[in-house]
Protein backbone atom coordinates (compact mmCIF):
# COMPACT_ATOMS: atom_id res chain seq x y z
CA UNK A 1 0.00 0.00 0.00
CA UNK A 2 0.72 3.64 -1.06
CA UNK A 3 0.01 5.99 1.84
CA UNK A 4 0.12 10.09 0.98
CA UNK A 5 1.36 12.17 4.16
CA UNK A 6 0.28 15.88 4.59
CA UNK A 7 0.92 18.48 6.70
CA UNK A 8 -0.42 21.46 6.11
CA UNK A 9 0.31 24.74 7.59
CA UNK A 10 -1.45 28.24 6.88
CA UNK A 11 0.29 29.02 3.60
CA UNK A 12 2.34 25.25 2.86
CA UNK A 13 2.00 21.85 2.53
CA UNK A 14 5.06 19.31 3.05
CA UNK A 15 3.72 15.91 1.97
CA UNK A 16 5.76 12.28 1.39
CA UNK A 17 4.59 9.72 -0.83
CA UNK A 18 5.46 6.51 1.44
CA UNK A 19 5.17 2.77 0.11
CA UNK A 20 4.52 0.71 3.24
CA UNK A 21 5.83 -2.54 1.70
CA UNK A 22 9.28 -1.52 2.19
CA UNK A 23 8.77 2.03 4.11
CA UNK A 24 10.43 3.35 1.38
CA UNK A 25 9.87 7.02 0.70
CA UNK A 26 8.81 7.28 -3.53
CA UNK A 27 8.37 10.90 -3.44
CA UNK A 28 8.15 14.22 -0.93
CA UNK A 29 7.58 17.99 -1.47
CA UNK A 30 6.56 21.50 -0.26
CA UNK A 31 3.74 24.00 -1.61
CA UNK A 32 4.78 27.32 0.14
CA UNK A 33 3.66 30.92 -0.09
CA UNK A 34 -0.28 29.33 -0.87
CA UNK A 35 -2.54 32.51 -1.07
CA UNK A 36 0.95 34.86 -0.97
CA UNK A 37 2.48 35.71 -4.41
CA UNK A 38 5.18 34.34 -5.24
CA UNK A 39 4.03 30.52 -4.61
CA UNK A 40 5.64 27.21 -5.90
CA UNK A 41 5.78 23.46 -5.70
CA UNK A 42 9.01 22.38 -5.31
CA UNK A 43 9.12 18.16 -5.66
CA UNK A 44 11.83 15.67 -4.65
CA UNK A 45 12.15 11.98 -6.68
CA UNK A 46 15.29 9.95 -5.24
CA UNK A 47 17.89 9.90 -7.85
CA UNK A 48 15.93 12.46 -9.98
CA UNK A 49 16.43 16.16 -10.38
CA UNK A 50 14.22 18.51 -8.31
CA UNK A 51 11.06 18.88 -10.02
CA UNK A 52 9.91 22.89 -9.33
CA UNK A 53 6.81 24.60 -10.37
CA UNK A 54 6.07 28.52 -9.68
CA UNK A 55 2.90 29.62 -10.31
CA UNK A 56 -0.34 30.46 -8.62
CA UNK A 57 -1.72 29.04 -5.79
CA UNK A 58 -4.46 30.55 -3.95
CA UNK A 59 -5.80 28.16 -1.57
CA UNK A 60 -5.15 24.81 -0.68
CA UNK A 61 -7.43 23.03 -2.73
CA UNK A 62 -5.09 24.51 -5.52
CA UNK A 63 -1.83 23.58 -4.00
CA UNK A 64 -3.15 19.33 -3.63
CA UNK A 65 -3.86 19.37 -7.01
CA UNK A 66 -0.68 20.48 -8.14
CA UNK A 67 0.52 17.58 -5.45
CA UNK A 68 -1.53 15.15 -7.48
CA UNK A 69 -0.35 16.85 -10.74
CA UNK A 70 3.15 16.09 -9.53
CA UNK A 71 2.68 12.73 -8.34
CA UNK A 72 1.00 11.04 -11.63
CA UNK A 73 3.12 13.90 -14.21
CA UNK A 74 5.56 13.03 -16.46
CA UNK A 75 7.38 13.72 -13.03
CA UNK A 76 5.60 11.50 -10.71
CA UNK A 77 5.86 8.11 -9.62
CA UNK A 78 2.96 6.34 -9.65
CA UNK A 79 0.11 6.12 -13.06
CA UNK A 80 -2.77 7.46 -11.23
CA UNK A 81 -4.38 8.49 -7.76
CA UNK A 82 -5.57 4.99 -7.53
CA UNK A 83 -2.68 3.72 -6.53
CA UNK A 84 -2.93 5.93 -3.13
CA UNK A 85 -4.35 3.85 -1.00
CA UNK A 86 -5.67 6.56 1.67
CA UNK A 87 -3.92 10.31 2.85
CA UNK A 88 -2.66 10.71 6.24
CA UNK A 89 -2.81 14.09 7.85
CA UNK A 90 -1.16 15.44 10.59
CA UNK A 91 -3.42 17.11 12.90
CA UNK A 92 -2.26 19.33 16.01
CA UNK A 93 -5.27 19.04 18.30
CA UNK A 94 -8.33 16.78 18.88
CA UNK A 95 -8.71 17.88 22.54
CA UNK A 96 -9.63 15.36 24.96
CA UNK A 97 -11.76 13.69 22.15
CA UNK A 98 -10.03 11.47 20.74
CA UNK A 99 -7.57 8.81 21.88
CA UNK A 100 -6.20 7.64 18.46
CA UNK A 101 -5.88 8.77 15.55
CA UNK A 102 -9.31 8.08 13.48
CA UNK A 103 -10.73 8.05 9.83
CA UNK A 104 -11.94 11.39 9.06
CA UNK A 105 -15.67 11.96 8.73
CA UNK A 106 -17.86 14.83 9.42
CA UNK A 107 -18.08 14.22 13.17
CA UNK A 108 -13.83 14.34 12.92
CA UNK A 109 -14.38 17.62 11.07
CA UNK A 110 -16.19 18.61 13.28
CA UNK A 111 -13.86 18.60 16.79
CA UNK A 112 -11.15 19.58 14.69
CA UNK A 113 -13.35 22.74 14.01
CA UNK A 114 -14.25 23.00 17.82
CA UNK A 115 -10.51 22.57 18.85
CA UNK A 116 -9.52 26.08 16.69
CA UNK A 117 -9.11 28.14 19.94
CA UNK A 118 -6.83 25.51 21.01
CA UNK A 119 -4.56 25.52 17.98
CA UNK A 120 -5.45 28.21 15.86
CA UNK A 121 -1.96 28.52 14.35
CA UNK A 122 -2.51 24.97 13.01
CA UNK A 123 -5.70 23.12 13.58
CA UNK A 124 -7.53 25.52 10.90
CA UNK A 125 -4.78 24.91 8.28
CA UNK A 126 -5.36 21.32 9.42
CA UNK A 127 -8.98 21.39 8.19
CA UNK A 128 -8.23 22.86 4.68
CA UNK A 129 -5.82 20.64 3.95
CA UNK A 130 -8.56 17.74 4.32
CA UNK A 131 -11.05 19.23 3.31
CA UNK A 132 -9.02 20.01 -0.07
CA UNK A 133 -8.37 16.21 -0.64
CA UNK A 134 -12.05 15.75 -0.34
CA UNK A 135 -12.87 18.01 -2.80
CA UNK A 136 -9.35 16.93 -5.60
CA UNK A 137 -10.12 13.24 -4.83
CA UNK A 138 -13.47 12.73 -3.62
CA UNK A 139 -13.93 9.05 -2.18
CA UNK A 140 -9.88 8.44 -1.08
CA UNK A 141 -9.68 7.97 2.64
CA UNK A 142 -8.19 10.23 4.70
CA UNK A 143 -7.19 9.70 8.18
CA UNK A 144 -6.78 11.95 11.37
CA UNK A 145 -3.10 11.73 13.35
CA UNK A 146 -3.26 13.97 16.12
CA UNK A 147 -0.16 15.32 17.93
CA UNK A 148 -2.38 15.21 20.58
CA UNK A 149 -3.29 11.53 21.17
CA UNK A 150 0.06 9.92 22.42
CA UNK A 151 -0.58 12.44 25.38
CA UNK A 152 -4.21 10.79 26.02
CA UNK A 153 -2.82 7.96 28.81
CA UNK A 154 -1.23 10.34 30.99
CA UNK A 155 -2.30 9.46 34.22
CA UNK A 156 -4.81 12.48 36.23
CA UNK A 157 -2.09 12.89 38.55
CA UNK A 158 -0.16 14.60 35.56
CA UNK A 159 -2.70 15.78 33.06
CA UNK A 160 -4.85 17.96 35.54
CA UNK A 161 -4.23 21.60 36.28
CA UNK A 162 -4.21 22.89 39.90
CA UNK A 163 -7.48 25.07 38.97
CA UNK A 164 -11.36 24.87 39.50
CA UNK A 165 -12.39 21.72 37.80
CA UNK A 166 -15.26 23.38 36.58
CA UNK A 167 -12.61 24.58 33.66
CA UNK A 168 -12.01 21.11 32.81
CA UNK A 169 -15.49 20.05 32.51
CA UNK A 170 -16.33 22.80 30.26
CA UNK A 171 -13.02 23.87 27.87
CA UNK A 172 -11.40 20.59 28.74
CA UNK A 173 -8.76 22.45 29.80
CA UNK A 174 -5.66 20.05 30.92
CA UNK A 175 -1.90 19.15 29.54
CA UNK A 176 -1.72 17.26 26.22
CA UNK A 177 1.48 17.64 25.44
CA UNK A 178 2.62 17.95 21.58
CA UNK A 179 5.04 16.69 19.22
CA UNK A 180 3.36 13.65 20.36
CA UNK A 181 3.90 11.81 16.66
CA UNK A 182 7.27 12.29 17.25
CA UNK A 183 7.62 11.42 20.79
CA UNK A 184 5.10 7.89 19.91
CA UNK A 185 7.90 7.37 17.05
CA UNK A 186 10.88 7.74 18.85
CA UNK A 187 9.94 6.08 22.31
CA UNK A 188 8.76 2.90 20.12
CA UNK A 189 12.17 3.02 17.78
CA UNK A 190 13.91 3.36 21.20
CA UNK A 191 12.90 -0.14 22.47
CA UNK A 192 13.46 -1.82 19.06
CA UNK A 193 17.05 -0.19 18.73
CA UNK A 194 17.81 -0.91 21.85
CA UNK A 195 16.69 -4.24 22.30
CA UNK A 196 14.31 -2.75 25.48
CA UNK A 197 11.65 -4.88 26.95
CA UNK A 198 8.54 -3.71 24.74
CA UNK A 199 6.01 -3.87 27.89
CA UNK A 200 8.27 -2.16 30.73
CA UNK A 201 10.84 0.06 29.05
CA UNK A 202 10.96 3.29 31.01
CA UNK A 203 12.01 5.70 28.31
CA UNK A 204 12.19 9.93 27.75
CA UNK A 205 12.52 11.18 24.73
CA UNK A 206 13.91 14.92 24.03
CA UNK A 207 12.39 16.40 20.87
CA UNK A 208 15.13 19.43 20.65
CA UNK A 209 14.65 21.89 18.38
CA UNK A 210 12.99 25.25 17.56
CA UNK A 211 10.27 23.54 19.05
CA UNK A 212 11.13 21.49 21.56
CA UNK A 213 9.01 19.26 24.21
CA UNK A 214 10.45 15.77 26.89
CA UNK A 215 8.01 13.07 27.73
CA UNK A 216 8.35 10.29 29.15
CA UNK A 217 6.85 6.80 28.66
CA UNK A 218 6.53 3.09 30.00
CA UNK A 219 6.40 0.33 27.64
CA UNK A 220 5.96 3.29 24.76
CA UNK A 221 2.90 4.98 26.79
CA UNK A 222 3.63 8.23 27.79
CA UNK A 223 3.12 8.70 31.38
CA UNK A 224 3.69 12.55 31.09
CA UNK A 225 5.07 15.48 28.75
CA UNK A 226 6.47 18.79 29.00
CA UNK A 227 3.94 20.81 26.88
CA UNK A 228 0.28 21.46 28.35
CA UNK A 229 -2.89 22.95 26.88
CA UNK A 230 -0.79 24.60 24.36
CA UNK A 231 2.94 24.19 23.11
CA UNK A 232 3.77 27.06 25.47
CA UNK A 233 4.42 25.43 28.35
CA UNK A 234 7.72 23.34 29.26
CA UNK A 235 11.06 23.94 27.78
CA UNK A 236 12.92 26.91 26.92
CA UNK A 237 12.68 27.06 22.73
CA UNK A 238 13.23 29.23 19.86
CA UNK A 239 10.58 31.52 20.27
CA UNK A 240 8.55 30.37 23.20
CA UNK A 241 9.17 31.27 26.80
CA UNK A 242 8.35 27.71 28.07
CA UNK A 243 7.53 27.46 31.94
CA UNK A 244 6.58 30.87 33.59
CA UNK A 245 4.51 32.09 36.46
CA UNK A 246 1.57 33.51 35.66
CA UNK A 247 1.30 36.80 37.44
CA UNK A 248 4.38 37.61 34.68
CA UNK A 249 1.23 37.88 31.66
CA UNK A 250 -0.64 40.12 34.54
CA UNK A 251 2.51 42.24 34.89
CA UNK A 252 3.66 43.07 31.40
CA UNK A 253 -0.10 43.59 30.54
CA UNK A 254 -0.56 46.37 33.50
CA UNK A 255 2.85 47.94 33.02
CA UNK A 256 3.00 48.04 29.25
CA UNK A 257 -0.36 48.31 28.62
CA UNK A 258 -1.28 45.45 26.60
CA UNK A 259 -3.84 42.41 26.20
CA UNK A 260 -3.58 38.91 27.36
CA UNK A 261 -3.60 38.43 23.62
CA UNK A 262 -1.20 40.68 23.66
CA UNK A 263 1.74 39.11 26.13
CA UNK A 264 1.21 35.80 25.16
CA UNK A 265 1.80 36.49 21.41
CA UNK A 266 4.99 37.37 22.94
CA UNK A 267 5.14 34.59 24.98
CA UNK A 268 4.71 32.77 22.31
CA UNK A 269 6.80 34.66 19.48
CA UNK A 270 8.84 37.08 20.84
CA UNK A 271 10.43 35.02 23.79
CA UNK A 272 12.68 32.01 24.44
CA UNK A 273 16.13 32.29 23.05
CA UNK A 274 15.25 34.91 20.57
CA UNK A 275 13.85 37.09 23.81
CA UNK A 276 16.96 36.31 25.63
CA UNK A 277 19.40 37.31 23.52
CA UNK A 278 18.43 39.52 20.92
CA UNK A 279 19.86 37.56 18.33
CA UNK A 280 18.01 34.77 16.55
CA UNK A 281 15.68 32.04 17.43
CA UNK A 282 18.04 29.52 15.39
CA UNK A 283 20.01 27.59 18.00
CA UNK A 284 23.22 27.39 15.97
CA UNK A 285 23.10 31.54 15.94
CA UNK A 286 23.28 31.56 19.78
CA UNK A 287 26.10 28.66 19.75
CA UNK A 288 28.18 30.80 17.33
CA UNK A 289 27.43 34.39 19.09
CA UNK A 290 28.61 32.43 22.49
CA UNK A 291 31.59 30.93 20.59
CA UNK A 292 32.34 34.49 19.93
CA UNK A 293 31.97 35.78 23.70
CA UNK A 294 28.46 37.20 23.52
CA UNK A 295 27.29 36.64 27.30
CA UNK A 296 23.65 36.46 27.08
CA UNK A 297 23.77 33.77 24.29
CA UNK A 298 25.63 31.71 26.69
CA UNK A 299 23.45 32.58 29.51
CA UNK A 300 20.24 31.51 26.98
CA UNK A 301 22.10 28.48 26.09
CA UNK A 302 23.17 27.21 30.11
CA UNK A 303 19.45 28.02 30.76
CA UNK A 304 17.88 25.84 27.90
CA UNK A 305 20.33 23.00 28.56
CA UNK A 306 19.47 23.37 32.28
CA UNK A 307 16.10 23.05 31.58
CA UNK A 308 16.12 20.05 29.25
CA UNK A 309 18.12 18.22 32.59
CA UNK A 310 15.48 19.54 35.05
CA UNK A 311 12.71 17.70 33.06
CA UNK A 312 14.46 14.35 32.55
CA UNK A 313 15.46 14.06 36.12
CA UNK A 314 11.74 14.90 37.16
CA UNK A 315 10.78 11.89 34.76
CA UNK A 316 13.77 9.80 36.50
CA UNK A 317 11.78 10.58 39.80
CA UNK A 318 8.64 10.20 38.13
CA UNK A 319 8.91 6.60 36.89
CA UNK A 320 11.08 5.61 39.68
CA UNK A 321 14.09 5.09 37.07
CA UNK A 322 14.91 5.05 33.27
CA UNK A 323 16.39 2.53 31.21
CA UNK A 324 17.29 4.89 27.85
CA UNK A 325 17.55 8.69 27.11
CA UNK A 326 16.80 9.53 23.53
CA UNK A 327 17.35 12.95 21.88
CA UNK A 328 16.08 13.79 18.52
CA UNK A 329 14.90 16.76 16.08
CA UNK A 330 16.64 19.35 14.77
CA UNK A 331 18.62 20.13 17.90
CA UNK A 332 18.96 16.90 19.53
CA UNK A 333 20.01 15.43 16.52
CA UNK A 334 22.73 17.46 15.35
CA UNK A 335 24.03 19.05 18.36
CA UNK A 336 26.76 17.03 20.26
CA UNK A 337 27.66 19.59 22.74
CA UNK A 338 24.17 20.35 24.44
CA UNK A 339 23.85 16.41 24.43
CA UNK A 340 26.97 15.91 25.87
CA UNK A 341 26.61 18.73 28.45
CA UNK A 342 23.01 17.43 29.37
CA UNK A 343 24.14 13.90 30.39
CA UNK A 344 27.81 14.38 31.51
CA UNK A 345 26.81 17.59 34.03
CA UNK A 346 23.76 16.50 35.31
CA UNK A 347 23.18 12.45 35.39
CA UNK A 348 26.84 11.43 36.26
CA UNK A 349 24.95 10.41 39.70
CA UNK A 350 22.38 7.96 37.51
CA UNK A 351 26.04 6.35 36.05
CA UNK A 352 24.90 7.97 32.63
CA UNK A 353 28.06 8.58 30.44
CA UNK A 354 28.31 9.47 27.11
CA UNK A 355 30.73 7.99 24.42
CA UNK A 356 32.38 11.31 22.78
CA UNK A 357 33.53 9.33 19.81
CA UNK A 358 30.30 7.59 19.29
CA UNK A 359 28.30 10.70 20.36
CA UNK A 360 30.68 12.68 17.06
CA UNK A 361 27.14 12.22 15.03
CA UNK A 362 24.77 13.72 13.51
CA UNK A 363 21.22 12.99 12.55
CA UNK A 364 22.24 8.66 12.31
CA UNK A 365 20.47 6.27 14.16
CA UNK A 366 23.37 5.64 17.53
CA UNK A 367 23.86 4.47 20.79
CA UNK A 368 25.90 7.27 21.84
CA UNK A 369 26.95 5.90 26.06
CA UNK A 370 29.65 3.90 26.61
CA UNK A 371 29.76 0.38 27.51
CA UNK A 372 29.73 0.32 31.05
CA UNK A 373 26.42 3.39 30.84
CA UNK A 374 23.91 2.57 33.99
CA UNK A 375 21.46 4.34 31.38
CA UNK A 376 21.86 4.02 27.24
CA UNK A 377 22.10 6.80 25.70
CA UNK A 378 20.94 6.96 21.99
CA UNK A 379 20.24 9.38 19.05
CA UNK A 380 17.42 8.53 16.86
CA UNK A 381 16.19 10.76 14.38
CA UNK A 382 12.40 11.55 14.40
CA UNK A 383 9.93 10.09 11.26
CA UNK A 384 6.74 11.49 11.79
CA UNK A 385 5.50 10.86 8.60
CA UNK A 386 6.38 7.74 8.87
CA UNK A 387 4.55 7.17 11.95
CA UNK A 388 1.71 9.24 10.49
CA UNK A 389 1.86 6.79 7.66
CA UNK A 390 1.99 3.74 9.88
CA UNK A 391 -1.11 4.68 11.61
CA UNK A 392 -3.09 5.55 8.30
CA UNK A 393 -2.52 1.72 6.84
CA UNK A 394 -3.71 0.25 10.31
CA UNK A 395 -6.68 1.98 10.10
CA UNK A 396 -7.13 1.63 6.60
CA UNK A 397 -6.63 -2.21 6.84
CA UNK A 398 -8.83 -2.76 10.14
Amino acid sequence: MKILVINCGSSSLKYQLIDMEGETVMAKGLCERIGIPGSRLKHEVPGKEDYVVETDLPDHSVAVKLVFDALTGEYGVVKSVDEIGAIGHRVLHGSNRFTESIIVNDEVKKVIRECFDLGPLHNPANLMGIEACEKVVPGKKNVAVFDTTFGMTLPEKAYYYAIPKEYYDKYAIRRYGFHGTSHAYVSQETIRFGGLDPEKAKVIVCHLGNGASISASIGGKAVDTSMGLTPLEGLIMGTRSGDIDGGVIQFIANHENKTVDEVLNILNKKSGVLGMTGISSDFRDIENAAEEGNHMAKVALDAFRYRVAKYIGSYVAAMNGVDAISFTAGVGENDKVTRQIVIDEYFSYLGAKIDPERNNVRGKERLISTDDSKVKIFLIPTNEELAIARDTKRLIEA
